[in-house]
């Protein structure tokens, strides 16, 4: 173990060294006489150790760069390679770099008394806040001590409520659940915080004209030393009118629903109706009118939807739903394309059709045709693969009605999908079915669970060569037969930031699971018995295993003027066949390589471990049971619509079952070769964003390859025979 981390350290610190030295240049070269770079801002709090500081920062006006690691950005000195001259180089070197943030220190004193507005509205009063600077090599240090002034706290509380109708008695039944009482201490904060909190509860039981503003604070800090006594009043006019103009608190109700949208819009009307739960007569809530507009817009068939509240009497409002009709069908196209120093060319075309509404009540159709080809050029060694998918969701689930549930209403959906893959060792039929539901929780939380997933694999016209191979080692033999998958999965996934193309930093996580074969197992009784052991269906062997995939990602962007983005991505995987099977099925295999993956690899070509290639395949399909990845891209802007990055991958995939083959042994995963068996590449790309379209062609290039004798690459060998790979891609890689 300690020997595989060794080599892993080097691997790491090559990719570090080489960084560094790129970006050695000064990082305030550029700076003009007079001038410092701000190197960093600190805050400390002289009397409470407790202090949340953090919480100041944001009040802070000018901010240094933003530092990766070891308060270090290679990028401002990039910006810094400039030579003064404005030619095409200076231009160059902007975009790519960062500059560095000029200590301004005007900046210093608006800081000064953001903090000091900021602890008041705290309830620290008097508070003393005080800047000192460090200056080392044109850099400067603000270094921000604060005081915390006087708190007081609430010794009394006088609350005062209009007397008649239901406001008074509904208003004292929610007093538990306020966010201050006798003891805690007085602050601006914590009262803003509560009228919020109380006029959402009231807008949602009926009082639709009720706001924050109605509440009326005074604090008697002097009557009793050292605390403070709290009157606080809610009276029928708010801060912004007179005594005149109060009328009374009253419960709303509502009265005329109407749902209008395009006559062009071809959409049963009974759906949209049962979709809202806006009701003429029900008490106003804010929550009703919400969960209409989320199950509304869940349908994703309009382009805007608007709901609309208008008094129209003393305690009687209308509900107006007006709904914008979007893009209901069209195409989507999708390539990747690959090839690299050994002339291996792979192109993966894929076409879509979508209908959001092929039945007029809000039905999504889905149909997909796909295909992978590999091949060289004056070379009759071909692999092909076609694949023709259909997808129908309906927005409901099961047969429940539209009442069960609040907000966005989950969709019910079934998938068929056939695949023909014809390689030179075999040709292999793949028919699959999926019924299961899909949703979102506030738009950030999506999942898909699928209670019955359904794979009928069947291989023919396998070559001799490859057959024999496959008696060598029976786990290899076992992941390349017949078989019948029947089981459940899923993915759940979350979001910082569900936009197509965020704006601003986001992470996420996403977690697959699949698991085969237990349902069947209890009938393992009744089944026929292959030469192997294996239990039957039909004559076929069925697979029992579980297998997970677990993604965490984060994408840091900053510098709106050239778009500096920096995205990371690891990925964990591993699948584990037991019962009825001794390995995993082929298809659910893990992979590393290609546009999406190692970069400096094709598809399928990496590992697993450090075994070298398979020669049972003409064309390359090098596959594992476990998968270990990471990510590291840099994007910025070149110059219009064009952009340029550089990336980092490293990671593998292994076997975890020892075997009787000779390369077992080099498959498998172990701590103590960890480190060597990992590839790690970095490369260059380009790429074309159109906002709706993004196109990417990356470069690739090996740093270590497991599999040689020589596992590190040298610069020189890097754009020779098996160093380097192409992609073409649309979209970003994750």
């Amino acid at each position: 173990m300690f020997i595989g981390m060794k080599r892993l350290i080097r691997i790491i610190f090559f990719i570090v060294a080489a960084s560094i030295a790129a970006y050695s240049c000064s990082s305030t070269r550029v700076l003009k006489d007079g001038e410092y770079m701000l190197a960093d801002n600190k805050i400390t709090v002289t009397n409470d150790k407790e202090f949340d500081v953090e919480g100041l920062e944001s009040y802070l006006r000018q901010l240094p760069n933003y530092y990766f690691i070891f308060r270090w950005n290679p990028f401002i000195n990039v910006f810094n390679w400039q030579n003064g001259k404005g030619g095409p180089w200076d231009k160059f070197v902007k975009r790519i770099g960062v500059e560095p943030v000029v200590y301004e220190s005007a900046k210093v004193e608006e800081s000064i008394e953001n903090i000091s507005n900021r602890l008041e509205y705290l309830g620290y009063y008097g508070s003393k806040v005080e800047a000192n600077l460090k200056l080392k090599k044109k850099r400067v240090f603000v270094h921000y001590d604060v005081t915390l002034g006087k708190r007081f706290p609430i010794k009394d509380m006088i609350l005062t409520i209009p007397e008649g109708g239901t406001f008074a008695s509904d208003y004292l039944a929610d007093t538990s659940s306020m966010l201050f009482k006798p003891g805690d201490y007085l602050s601006e904060d914590i009262l803003e915080k509560e009228t919020v909190r109380s006029t959402a509860v009231m807008n949602r039981i009926g009082y639709y004209d009720f706001n924050k503003h109605h509440f009326f604070f005074e604090a008697d800090t002097l009557s009793i030393p050292d605390t403070a006594i709290l009157k606080m009043d809610i009276r029928e006019y708010t801060r912004n009118e007179t005594p005149d103009e109060s009328t009374p608190i009253r419960k709303f109700f509502f009265k005329d629903v109407t749902i209008s949208y395009p006559t062009t819009m071809q959409i049963r009307e009974k759906v949209l109706r049962e979709l809202n739960t806006v009701k003429p007569g029900d008490v106003y809530s804010t929550e009703t009118v919400n969960n209409t507009y989320a199950r509304l817009s869940a349908l994703r068939m309009f382009s805007s939807v608007n709901v609309g509240i208008t008094q129209v009497d003393t305690n009687l409002v209308n509900c107006n739903i007006n709904l914008s009709q979007s893009k209901l069908q069209g195409f989507k196209v999708n390539l990747e394309a690959s090839t690299n120093s050994t002339g291996l060319f792979g192109i993966s075309p894929q076409l879509s059709y979508y209908h959001k509404n092929i039945f007029r009540g809000g039905e999504w159709l889905n149909l997909s045709f796909m295909g992978n080809f590999q091949f060289k050029f004056n070379d009759d060694i071909r692999s092909n693969e076609f694949g023709i998918s259909g997808g129908l969701s309906f927005p409901r689930f099961l047969l429940l009605p539209y009442k069960y549930f609040k907000q966005a209403v989950p969709r019910t959906e079934v998938n068929l999908s056939y695949n023909y893959q014809n390689r030179p060792e075999y040709t292999r039929n793949i028919i699959s079915t999926s019924y299961g539901y899909n949703g979102n929780v506030h738009n950030k939380f999506f999942y898909q669970v699928y209670p019955l997933q359904l794979n009928i694999v069947k291989l023919f016209d396998m070559d001799e060569n490859f057959y024999k191979s496959m008696e060598k080692d029976p786990f290899f033999r076992n992941a390349y037969q017949n078989h019948f998958d029947l089981g459940l999965g899923g993915t759940l996934y979350y979001t910082t930031n569900p936009e197509a193309t965020p704006k601003s930093t986001y992470h996420y996580a996403r977690l697959q699971m699949d698991v085969a074969g237990n349902l069947l197992s209890a009938f393992n009784g009744l089944m026929n018995v292959d030469e192997n052991g294996a239990r039957m269906i039909w004559n076929t062997p069925y697979s029992q295993f579980v297998r997970g995939e677990l993604t965490l990602g984060k994408t840091w962007i900053w510098d709106n003027k050239y778009k500096h983005a920096l995205a990371t991505r690891f990925v964990a995987g591993i699948g584990y066949a037991y019962g009825n099977s001794s390995a995993l099925p082929f298809e659910k295999h893990f992979y590393a390589g290609g546009s999406n993956s190692m970069r400096g690899w094709q598809a399928r070509t990496v590992g697993p471990g450090t075994a070298p290639m398979d020669n049972s395949f003409i064309i390359p399909n090098q596959t594992g049971d476990m998968r270990l990845e990471a990510n590291v891209e840099y994007r910025f802007n070149l110059f219009w619509n064009f952009y340029g990055a550089a990336f980092i991958d490293a990671g593998n995939v292994w076997t975890l079952a020892h075997s009787d083959a000779e390369d077992s042994q080099q498959s498998q995963f172990r701590w103590s070769t960890f480190g060597k068996s990992i590839a790690a590449n970095w490369g260059l790309g380009l790429r074309l964003d159109f906002d709706f379209l993004l196109l990417r062609l990356d470069l690739g290039l090996k740093v270590h390859d497991p599999a040689r004798e020589q596992a590190w690459v040298a610069p020189d060998q890097w754009l020779k025979r098996n160093g380097y790979a192409i992609h073409f891609g649309v979209g970003y890689p994750f």
